[in-house]
């Protein structure tokens, strides 16, 4: 997690609303874990770590592919919806700054939308360690394509407009290759309640005080029944999926 109290609060906010988390959170595209993976595509019986696991979005994906997964995840309430969705899943209690399992242990460690609370001049190291060598690290972001006119509108209601790239949200560090960024297109099948009740799981949404969070979901939800696009209750909700992967440096075990 972010080493700053407020990241720490922020990034362990998400259990109390599990459920909802699991419900309404999309997954993530298969050419986009595809490509994370791709440096190591070609070993045979693969293992991967997923880190920060939440309730399993990435898991599933990764499951999909028949991969062998490991899952790590702080919340024991987020860690429980996904041991009940994917009981096959070994899931550890633990932290991207203490990640228990061995030393290389897997060929990957991907992570879901959760990068961004790492503490990264710890968690990198860690990541090394359990990575076998030539293994692979990636970053995975679903964020809502604020080119299309009505999320641009909920971005402006957050006040969102000026929020950090992709790109910057993983540094580089010395044990690991370049950096390496691409993005994919995704979406989710949507509707005005659904929509709402995703942006109910949002970390700043969650850390609000009840009232002040009642009255933005219904500025949310205004926004939705009066867009065009959105008017009618029903529809598609363009993603961007973007990835940042990077290789273990040399042979480090």
């Amino acid at each position: 997690m972010s080493n700053s109290s407020e990241g720490q609060q922020r990034g362990t906010s998400f259990g109390s609303n599990a459920a909802a988390y699991a419900e309404h959170r999309p997954d993530y595209p298969r050419e986009a874990i595809g490509w994370a993976l791709a440096p190591v595509a070609d070993r045979q019986q693969l293992t991967v770590l997923d880190l920060g696991a939440g309730t399993g979005q990435l898991t599933r994906g990764l499951l999909s592919l028949g991969l062998k997964v490991l899952a790590v995840e702080p919340d024991p309430r987020m860690r429980a919806e996904l041991v009940r969705s994917h009981p096959e899943v070994g899931a550890h209690p633990g932290t991207a700054e203490e990640i228990p399992l061995p030393d290389a242990s897997v060929d990957a460690v991907l992570v879901g939308n959760a990068f961004h609370w790492f503490d990264q001049e710890r968690a990198f190291p860690e990541i090394a360690r359990v990575l076998r060598p030539g293994g692979v690290v990636a970053a995975l972001w679903n964020d809502d394509d604020a080119r299309v006119d009505w999320i641009a509108g909920l971005a402006r209601i957050f006040g969102w407009e000026n929020t950090t790239s992709p790109v910057d949200r993983v540094r580089p560090h010395a044990l690991f290759n370049d950096l390496n960024h691409a993005d994919f297109r995704h979406g989710q099948r949507s509707t005005t309640e659904s929509m709402v009740a995703r942006m109910g799981t949002l970390s700043p949404v969650l850390a609000l005080p009840e009232q002040e969070r009642v009255e933005l979901l219904g500025r949310i939800r205004q926004h939705l029944n009066e867009h065009p696009d959105t008017e009618k209750g029903e529809f598609d909700l363009p993603i961007v999926t973007s990835v940042t992967r990077a290789e273990l440096r040399g042979t480090h075990k």
